[in-house]
């Protein structure tokens, strides 16, 4: 009897395979803070995990009160600040992305948020900093911020928040994503002064950092805003945005720096969307090797971003996947 093939799917999971990170998330749901405070306390000064770990715990807060009860239970938590605050600037940034600040052309101007609720929020993330002098995710959430002002913040309080990131993790890969959008042409900047950002901060990661990548991400950030004023008409040249030669270099360019550096074995949690926007970059360049590599080392683990603006995720990624010949586990 012929033995029957599994279909490949991939998998979308939101955690990347962060089963502790998953078991915080679902008490935070339920108002329960209590696992929450102790993933981070175990994840110590690991900060790459711990500043992904938090963003997403965030994100969860957002919509519950469990941050607030940490803190009323224990008001000296240093971690319970750090997490209070990052989850009221997500709850900002949610406002004023409902209000459209987020969209092509806007540069802000459509952020409904109260300069005062903004300022606030600013004064809790400084306590947060206070609190928990090494962690840089109070200087993460900053910069998340500080794109919200209308006029974006002053060029000296904004280097000002960038030096005090990369005192603390010179190299960190979210706050470096939050400093990419404020300088995008979507909210206080160009596609130039982004990708000058991008690619000064690639050229000055060590080998092995994931920060090159930045560029490609530059890249999806520059489709995005295109795409937007377009409206859904045909943008002429546009269908090689992804294919021309700089492209290519660029993808090549990562790959060594990134890639070729890092230690062997699985990716990260928190490499994971990262990997899959220089796959996808590698994908529509053209660069088989460089993707077939990258879909192996991915396995069935994908993410929603980039995929989900160029057509449906789970199509492209397991159409591209078969395409270069990639290995990998089936689902």
């Amino acid at each position: 009897m012929a033995v029957r093939r599994r279909r490949f799917t991939p998998d979308f999971d939101p955690v990347f395979g962060d089963r502790p990170l998953a078991a915080a998330l679902q008490d935070i749901v339920i108002g329960r803070w209590q696992t929450a405070r102790d993933l981070l306390y175990e994840t110590g000064d690991d900060w790459p995990l711990r500043t992904h770990r938090l963003r997403l715990l965030a994100h969860t807060a957002a919509e519950t009160s469990a941050a607030e009860s940490w803190r009323a239970a224990e008001p000296d938590s240093a971690d319970g600040a750090v997490l209070g605050a990052a989850t009221q600037v997500v709850r900002v940034l949610h406002t004023a992305v409902g209000a459209g600040a987020h969209h092509a052309g806007s540069h802000c101007g459509g952020c409904t948020a109260d300069r005062a609720v903004l300022d606030a929020t600013v004064l809790s993330c400084l306590k947060a900093a206070d609190a928990r002098p090494a962690d840089p995710m109070p200087w993460v959430s900053l910069l998340t911020l500080a794109r919200l002002y209308e006029e974006g913040v002053s060029p000296r309080e904004l280097w000002r928040w960038q030096d005090e990131l990369r005192r603390r993790d010179p190299y960190n890969m979210e706050g470096h994503v939050q400093l990419l959008r404020y300088y995008s042409a979507r909210w206080h900047g160009t596609h130039g002064t982004m990708y000058d950002f991008a690619r000064d901060a690639a050229g000055a990661a060590p080998l092995g950092s994931p920060l090159p990548v930045l560029v490609q991400i530059a890249r999806v950030e520059e489709y995005r805003y295109i795409a937007d004023m377009a409206r859904g008409r045909p943008v002429r040249g546009f269908d090689q945005h992804w294919k021309h030669e700089l492209a290519e270099v660029e993808v090549r360019r990562t790959w060594h720096r990134w890639i070729l550096g890092r230690p062997p074995g699985p990716p990260a949690p928190h490499e994971v969307g990262d990997l899959n926007c220089l796959t996808h970059a590698a994908c529509h360049a053209g660069l088989k090797e460089q993707a077939r590599s990258l879909f192996t080392l991915l396995g069935r683990q994908a993410s929603r971003v980039p995929w989900s603006y160029t057509g449906d995720p789970a199509e492209q990624f397991t159409r591209f996947r078969k395409a270069v010949g990639a290995a990998g586990p089936l689902g």
